[in-house]
């Protein structure tokens, strides 16, 4: 049998590319190897968005959309909402049971989230019970599928490692080995900035949205920061001074390609305009495929409805069977 992998992201938005090339994308090729589980983790948007929940429901279908687009196939994979798996606000309950309070206050997720809250106005003191809970929350997830593996970049290592502590807490307690320690998987990914050199997200607007038109990708690129000491075209260049537009180029070009960009701004024969202008059609070329994949998901949303449905269905089926052993382990009536 294939090893198992859970993995989610929170319904906030459209993606862009920094999710699809730091994430998305290392998804798709592991559904080949893997038992893949992908999560919609709405309720934990919640806990920090408890007060603006207009937009969820349409956030949940559009995260879906950019997976689907991106190659997601729900054939190979579940895809499924948290909400619609109730299970897993069972499983939390028993595993919040045997989790020193110590243990989640140092999770490294939580203070993050936490730093979220407090900048919101009117709430500079509150930290919510659930914000509390979301670090075994999270646990609950990954251990709901009893996963051997949970995709991650090296900044989440440290809530792997609290997956890994309550599950063995767990077998502890109860005199099992049930549950797996889930070990994580390190992306060997592409990493790219937003278009002003600092971390790409859309609270920022530096993004490049993975639904953006090919025209509003090739005019976000226009405005991508280069090389602050060119002041005309025919300067000499220095690309590894380009704060975002050759890093893209490493990204999206070629190996001869980047050469070239290299070889012509170094010697002043490539100004930052038109390299931009050929960056944005390189990107567009690269999106092109997955652009038209989402716009006829945006315009049938009701498929998306029912992957969404269908996989929490079957996610929930499986569910049920880890929750049944771990009733009995916890020896409930």
């Amino acid at each position: 049998m294939k090893k198992r992998i859970m993995s989610g992201m929170r319904p906030t938005g459209k993606l862009h590319l920094g999710h699809y090339l730091g994430v998305i994308d290392n998804w798709v090729k592991l559904q080949d190897e893997y038992d893949c589980f992908y999560q919609v983790a709405d309720w934990h948007a919640l806990t920090t968005k408890y007060d603006n929940t207009e937009d969820l429901k349409q956030n949940v279908i559009d995260i879906v959309s950019d997976w689907l687009a991106c190659g997601i196939d729900p054939e190979r994979s579940t895809v499924y909402l948290q909400s619609l798996v109730p299970e897993t606000a069972e499983l939390h309950i028993y595993l919040s049971m045997i989790t020193p309070q110590n243990w989640v206050e140092r999770d490294p997720t939580l203070k993050d989230m936490a730093k979220i809250l407090k900048s919101k106005e009117g709430f500079a003191s509150q930290i919510n019970y659930g914000l509390m809970g979301y670090p075994v929350l999270m646990t609950a997830d990954i251990l709901l599928f009893n996963a051997d593996f949970v995709p991650v970049g090296i900044d989440q290592v440290a809530h792997v490692e609290l997956t890994r502590d309550i599950a063995r807490r767990f077998n502890n307690v109860y005199h099992t080995d049930f549950f797996k320690e889930p070990q994580p998987l390190l992306n060997n990914c592409s990493l790219i900035c937003g278009l002003d050199g600092n971390k790409m997200g859309k609270s920022f607007n530096n993004d490049i949205k993975i639904s953006d038109t090919a025209e509003v990708t090739a005019k976000k690129v226009m405005s991508a920061i280069t090389d602050r000491s060119r002041m005309r075209k025919d300067d000499l260049g220095h690309p590894d001074e380009c704060e975002v537009a050759f890093k893209y180029w490493k990204i999206f070009g070629t190996e001869t390609e980047i050469n070239t960009v290299r070889c012509e701004c170094e010697k002043g024969q490539r100004g930052c305009a038109d390299c931009k202008r050929q960056l944005g059609a390189k990107i567009n070329e690269r999106m092109a495929e997955i652009r038209d994949k989402r716009s006829y998901y945006e315009q049938h949303p009701e498929i998306v409805e029912e992957i969404i449905r269908e996989g929490s269905k079957k996610a929930q089926i499986e569910a049920q069977k880890i929750l049944g052993e771990v009733r009995n382990l916890v020896r409930m009536f």
